[in-house]
């Protein structure tokens, strides 16, 4: 299933516990209050899940966007066993790097040309 937001889209499926998502723009807290009832939607099918994060022409959150990041992390601290994100610019690699400490999840960066190399971390957890 694929839901599309007006800066992210979210596929993932009741049978498999990998969401991907690609963020694009700035996130809004609005965004955000639309996207993450889809994506609890999802987790409540799963024990943990594993999240690959395409970032493309992205821009960062606003404040209350990132509170409301904030916030989510906070509430699925031990829900996500793996992130995958996916960009091409050096704050994006520094993002993945902030967000260790707030999550168990094991967090690894992939530059644009290594995607599948990402998918398949993200699958096989290699």
């Amino acid at each position: 299933m694929t839901t599309q937001f007006s800066c992210i889209e979210v596929e993932g499926n009741s049978w498999e516990n990998i969401l991907t998502m690609r963020l694009s723009g700035k996130l809004t807290k609005e965004d955000y209050e639309r996207f993450v009832p889809e994506i609890e939607r999802m987790m409540k099918a799963h024990d943990k899940v594993r999240i690959l994060v395409e970032l493309v022409d992205f821009h960062g959150w606003t404040a209350a966007a990132a509170w409301e990041d904030t916030k989510f992390g906070i509430r699925h601290f031990n829900d996500v066993e793996r992130i995958a994100i996916v960009g091409d610019a050096a704050w994006e690699k520094g993002m993945a790097l902030l967000c260790e400490p707030f999550t168990v999840a094991k967090v690894k960066y992939f530059d644009t040309s290594q995607m599948a190399a990402a998918k398949t971390w993200i699958i096989q957890g290699q």
